[in-house]
């Protein structure tokens, strides 16, 4: 949402008083938005220019190649092709994100590719706030078992290991609240999807200070993780979003999307 945030208010800027847009222009809007972008180009197809003025655009095309949201987070490859957009401008120019659905006169489809790499995911778990992200993902997903673990310990030093053929491994400490003793988890797992929209634990196998943990406690966290993550959930916020493609390789996670943006 975030990402979504940035290329939307990016629009603002680069919608002339004249009513035109211009893709250098428009790239140095969106450049403005990021800590830092190696490579971005951004091309479009402009609608005539009372329909502009309007806050009508007929499609809008950004490829970029390190993108820097934040100091710590970076995607790698970014590809995103909207059909026509119709805004609001009055209402987006007001800046606040909770107006940014509220803004679409019509709703805004679009397909999108993401490439993150195992080196950029590590480089972000060990910014303190996608950790405090990870902690309460992990609560919702996996309800209050998981919430009492999180009272008592914190988590350190989590990282990633892409093996490939669909799996990966998540490894971290956990370190008790007040005190110096910590656990060492490891997690390892297969990733696939479920009809688009729901992600799925396949295989996995998880072990605390290198003792398996027992199959029939992993299989009940793991059928609650299933059920909980389902990208169906962010429809009432006006997001849908189907994953078409989920490919996890030895170095990076590359995946492909369809989302459309609507009023809630």
């Amino acid at each position: 949402m975030e990402l979504i945030s940035i290329l939307l208010s990016g629009l603002l800027i680069f919608i002339s008083p004249a009513g035109l847009v211009i893709d250098r222009t428009a790239e140095s809007a969106i450049r403005s938005r990021l800590e830092k972008a190696e490579q971005l180009e951004v091309r479009i197809d402009n609608a005539p220019v009372h329909q502009t003025l309007q806050g009508k655009i007929d499609r809008l095309r950004i490829a970029g190649r390190g993108l820097w949201l934040t100091k710590d987070v970076r995607i790698d490859t970014l590809e995103l092709e909207t059909d026509p957009l119709d805004l609001d401008l009055q209402r987006l120019r007001q800046g606040k994100p909770q107006l940014l659905l509220q803004s679409l006169k019509s709703p805004i489809q679009s397909g999108v590719r993401l490439v993150l790499t195992e080196t950029d995911i590590n480089q972000a778990l060990k910014s303190p706030q996608v950790i405090t992200r990870l902690q309460k993902l992990i609560n919702q997903s996996l309800g209050s078992s998981a919430s009492m673990l999180t009272k008592r310990y914190e988590f350190v030093n989590p990282r990633v290991k892409f093996l490939g053929d669909q799996r990966l491994s998540l490894q971290l400490e956990l370190k008790q609240l007040n005190s110096n003793d910590q656990l060492s988890v490891n997690l390892e797992t297969g990733i696939g999807v479920v009809a688009g929209s729901r992600l799925q634990l396949i295989s996995p196998t998880a072990s605390v200070n290198g003792k398996p943990i027992p199959s029939l406690l992993v299989q009940s966290l793991t059928a609650r993780f299933n059920n909980k993550a389902d990208l169906r959930t962010l429809e009432k916020y006006g997001i849908t979003s189907r994953l078409l493609n989920l490919d996890v390789k030895s170095d990076r996670l590359d995946l492909a999307a369809f989302v459309k943006l609507d009023k809630p």
